[in-house]
């Protein structure tokens, strides 16, 4: 198990200036490396700053390259239908140079209509062009050279340089497959895939074990590991975690559902490849908002460092080795209990987990 840390830069307090946001956002993601933390990951979101507000995780991870000395750097993930797939293939060759060989390159399509629009792109072409995309990509990565002549994208032949310090395969690479279509493309092209919690355990592995039996008939080796993201808060104070936790999830997840318009009935409507989503929302919707936030806040890590213990524990025997994604920072929670949470968890809950046998890096002076 690799246990990292995710920078979603939501939630950002009307008091604070951007500026400051992203000076006290990228302070808590620079503890990661010293607190023990194998990784981070950075999410890629435009438009909506209360939602979400990083236009280019690659800029971002190039500045935590040059703090940081032995931790994985992810995307997490680039969203390919809006990038240019030649630019991210001759950044993340560039990245992984200047890091070290330390950059992991995960993928999406992308969710909202409101960033699809403003980029002038017909959402319904979202899978197409990301398939289409990733392809590219890893044959670029793979050859040195890009070329490409296809449905969405055409480009003439031209060089990767810096080449990648290493070679990256198919398995190297994770999707963000929230939806089951998207864990059948990552098993079929032989991608690891990263999910958000959002639902009970068991339906979680649910997912996970269906991308593995399709991984299994496409490809002649075991599937890599799994990777679940959470909102984490970590307190000793039971009473504390409960109130702190409630208010920001609650308000991540109102944010969420707005952003991608998981709120609206009809919201997905006509639009090809997005009817899980439809489906979803309209559950969420019949639920109410106070059921369906309570819903999401319960599948999040929220607890004593004893009970997140726990509930990592029935997570690795219900998926089997598997990654954690931990987001400490969200829905406007005050900065320092978010430092306070991650903390916590690395002095409390990573040391546990090594003696249950997980395999947890040993964290570095700090």
């Amino acid at each position: 198990m690799k246990v990292t840390y995710q920078i979603f830069f939501t939630g950002k307090s009307p008091e604070l200036s951007d500026a400051e946001f992203y000076r006290r956002e990228m302070a808590l993601a620079e503890l990661a490396e010293p607190l023990g933390f194998e990784g981070i990951w950075c999410v890629e979101h435009h438009f909506d700053g209360p939602y979400s507000m990083c236009p280019d995780n690659f800029a971002v991870l190039s500045y935590l390259a040059a703090r940081t000395e032995r931790i994985t750097l992810t995307t997490g993930g680039a969203i390919l239908p809006w990038n240019d797939p030649l630019r991210v293939a001759e950044k993340f060759a560039l990245l992984d140079n200047l890091s070290g060989g330390r950059m992991q390159l995960g993928v999406g399509r992308g969710l909202s209509k409101l960033e699809y629009d403003t980029f002038g792109i017909d959402m319904g072409e979202a899978r197409g062009r990301m398939e289409e995309s990733l392809d590219m990509i890893l044959a670029a990565l793979d050859s040195g050279v890009m070329e490409h002549a296809g449905e969405f994208y055409t480009q003439k032949a031209a060089p990767i340089r810096p080449a990648p310090l290493k070679k990256i395969s198919n398995r190297d690479v994770v999707s963000i497959a929230m939806s089951p279509e998207s864990r059948l493309t990552a098993a079929q092209r032989g991608t690891a895939v990263a999910s958000f919690a959002q639902f009970p355990v068991e339906q979680h592995a649910a997912d996970f074990e269906q991308y593995r039996e399709e991984y299994r008939k496409h490809h002649d080796d075991e599937p890599p590991r799994v990777v679940l993201s959470d909102s984490v808060y970590c307190s000793e104070d039971a009473a504390e975690c409960e109130a702190t936790s409630k208010q920001a999830i609650y308000t991540h997840f109102a944010l969420t559902t707005a952003h991608y318009g998981l709120d609206k009935s009809g919201h997905f409507d006509n639009i090809s490849g997005y009817q899980n989503y439809a489906a979803m929302a309209d559950a969420m919707i019949a639920a109410g908002k106070e059921a369906a936030a309570e819903g999401y806040r319960s599948a999040q890590l929220c607890g004593t460092p004893a009970e997140l213990v726990e509930r990592i524990r029935q997570r690795y025997e219900a998926f089997g080795d598997y990654d954690q994604n931990c987001g400490f920072s969200c829905g406007g929670m005050d900065h320092d209990k978010a430092e306070a949470s991650m903390r916590l968890f690395a002095e409390k809950v990573l040391p546990e987990l090594r003696q249950l046998g997980i395999p947890v890096r040993e964290p570095a002076a700090v």
